[in-house]
């Protein structure tokens, strides 16, 4: 009878404090409280229905707990905190150009943020992250972050930092039932689009409305959507303010264990170009046709197209797990012009980083004519190097289109949290003959710009 009562008293004291960890330690609350039962359970302390009663009411008590402390409304069921550090060597060189000075920066890149998800399938979450304020006028952004980056450069006498909103969203699923997935999203947000930086920066974080979705067709097959529209400008002059549309379908597919493949297609506008002039917006990139007054000549309504195929080894050498082997391409067409429209890059991946002891080492060549796309949404590290300025342009090593060339990334992960990565483009422009203000038509010099960046980043 005593040892009755006293395992009873046993399991009353485990209970308490088992509650008492999920109500007060909330990054403990998933993983310590459930561990701990299941160490209870397999000691023989609780049985399986006691354990299951543990955890529904601990999740009970820690979610009443964290409102009254935090004031969470009830119809708030959790906060999800996040966020990266990356430290960052950053070298350009024209090593064959006696006129470029080799430019070394130490960079660094912060962003932190909190995603509320609510019943109902509803989130609110929201980024802010580090950066170099855009230069221009206070028309095109003076002051403001720069669209394309997030890195902050040490400079200026240890100046303090800005700071800005990297992403502001609200979010619903309106379905999700396993077979069917349909999400909206309104605000400034992570790209839902899954082109690759050819297209758009991988820092970049469009404002705008987008609708995301996925439908099962069975065991091996999915299809994946995407379509947006986003402000790109608003003008208080005029009513052709100039935005982004677009769409995007992919179909995902797993032929075996070991084979996968993806291959999709989409179509990107750009409405009124003419309102984005270099005086309106930010201008980071370099590479599409201007007049002289800083206006796009060209209309932008690409057509894209892209493929990979992945196939997974059971082992490979000094890495851990299945090793992947990806190959794949992409292809983009401007028919809002006749010349300099297309674009395109082929490339193979071996391995995948991302967690303790796995790599990852990357090719790929791309060639992306001036006018293929919006030269200010894609990969500004993608960058080519001009000896002469073009009109409405300048003169140094830019990113955007009118490039082509290498990139070669290695990644290593030391930890779960942290990576180190070593990336390196070498690259031309594709027309060497420039029009420049003041003058007529130039041809320049065959100077290769060489862009290496090393990197160590920690995920939290």
């Amino acid at each position: 009878m005593k040892a009755n009562k006293h395992k009873k008293l046993t399991k009353l004291a485990l209970f308490a404090g088992a509650t008492a960890l999920a109500a007060f330690a909330p990054q403990a609350h998933a993983q310590s409280s459930d561990a701990l039962i299941d160490k209870l359970v397999d000691k023989g302390i609780l049985t399986a229905d006691e354990a299951k009663d543990l955890r529904e009411e601990s999740d009970q008590n820690f979610k009443t707990a964290l409102q009254a402390k935090t004031g969470m409304p009830d119809w708030v069921t959790s906060y999800k905190i996040g966020g990266d550090f990356r430290g960052r060597f950053d070298q350009i060189t024209a090593p064959n150009n006696n006129t470029y000075v080799s430019r070394d920066r130490f960079r660094y890149r912060l962003r932190f943020g909190i995603v509320a998800n609510m019943l109902d399938n509803m989130e609110v979450g929201f980024r802010l992250g580090s950066g170099d304020a855009q230069g221009g006028t206070s028309a095109n952004g003076l002051g403001q972050g720069n669209p394309l980056s997030n890195n902050t450069t040490m400079q200026n006498n240890d100046t303090k930092k800005n700071i800005y909103i990297d992403t502001a969203y609200a979010k619903w699923t309106a379905i999700n039932n396993g077979e069917w997935l349909l999400a909206a999203t309104i605000g400034k947000m992570e790209n839902p689009f899954l082109f690759t930086p050819m297209v758009f920066d991988p820092d970049l974080t469009p404002e705008g409305a987008a609708i995301t979705g996925a439908y099962t067709i069975n065991d091996q097959h999915t299809i994946a959507f995407t379509g947006a529209a986003f402000v790109q400008d608003e003008i208080a002059s005029s009513t052709q303010d100039p935005a982004m549309y677009g769409g995007q379908v992919l179909l995902n597919s797993k032929w075996t264990p070991k084979l996968s493949s993806s291959v999709g297609g989409g179509i990107l506008m750009i409405g009124s170009p003419q309102s984005l002039t270099t005086a309106n917006v930010a201008y980071v990139n370099q590479g599409n046709t201007r007049n002289a007054a800083g206006v796009l000549v060209n209309s932008y309504n690409p057509i894209i197209a892209d493929a990979n195929a992945t196939y997974m080894l059971d082992s490979f050498p000094f890495y851990a797990g299945a090793f992947p082997i990806k190959v794949g391409g992409e292809f983009i067409n401007n028919p809002g012009t006749t010349q300099n429209n297309t674009g395109y890059w082929v490339g193979a991946t071996l391995g995948k980083a991302g967690t303790r002891h796995t790599w990852d080492l990357a090719y790929r060549y791309e060639w992306l004519e001036a006018d293929a796309w919006y030269d200010q949404l894609t990969d500004d590290d993608n960058v080519a190097y001009y000896q002469n300025a073009p009109v409405s342009g300048s003169a140094g090593a830019f990113g955007g289109t009118n490039v082509k060339g290498h990139r070669v990334q290695f990644d290593y992960s030391i930890t779960d949290s942290l990576t180190f990565s070593l990336t390196g483009y070498m690259n031309d422009l594709i027309n060497s003959t420039l029009k420049v203000p003041g003058s007529a038509n130039v041809n320049e010099p065959n100077s290769t710009a060489v862009h290496v960046m090393a990197d160590l980043m920690w995920k939290f």
